[in-house]
C-alpha cells in the first residue's frame, strides 16, 4: 500500500477516535448522572427516571459509564483494544434497547438523541472490525 492509499485510512482512523472520545463522554456524563443525581432531578429533566426501581436506573447509569469507558480506554492504553469493539458493540445493543424501552412506552419523541447515540456506536463497530481495525 503507497501512502496515497493510506491516507484515507488514516483519515479514518482520526474520525473513529474522534467519534470514540465523543461516546466516551457522553456515556460516561449520562452513566455519572444516572449513578449520581437525586432520582427527583432525573425525574424533572426525563420522565422515566421516577418510573422504574432506583436500582435499575442506578445499574443503568453503571453500564452507560462502564460501555463509555470500554469504547476509549481499551484501545488508548493499548491494553486489549479489541475490547472497545466489544465495548462498541454493546453500547449498540444497548441504544437498540433504549429505543425499544422509549417507543414501548409511548416516548418516540424522546429517541432522536439514542438513535444519534446507536448511528455512531455502530460507526465504531463498522469502522473498528472493517476499515481500521485495531491491532492484534
Amino acid at each position: 500500500m503507497n501512502a496515497t492509499e493510506k491516507q484515507p485510512h488514516k483519515l479514518m482512523n482520526m474520525l473513529l477516535w474522534g467519534v470514540q472520545l465523543l461516546i466516551f463522554i457522553a456515556f460516561v456524563i449520562f452513566g455519572g448522572m444516572k449513578m449520581l443525581m437525586p432520582v427527583s432531578q432525573l425525574a424533572a429533566m426525563w420522565v422515566w427516571p421516577g418510573q422504574v426501581p432506583v436500582h435499575f436506573l442506578r445499574g443503568m447509569g453503571l453500564i452507560d459509564a462502564l460501555g463509555g469507558a470500554g469504547i476509549l480506554l481499551p484501545a488508548l492504553l493499548k491494553i486489549k483494544p479489541q475490547l472497545s469493539v466489544w465495548a462498541a458493540s454493546g453500547c449498540t445493543l444497548l441504544q437498540i434497547c433504549a429505543i425499544t424501552f422509549h417507543i414501548s412506552r409511548g416516548e418516540a419523541a424522546v429517541t432522536p438523541l439514542n438513535f444519534i447515540l446507536l448511528a455512531l456506536c455502530g460507526f465504531i463497530l463498522w469502522g473498528r472490525l472493517r476499515v481500521v481495525p485495531f491491532s492484534r
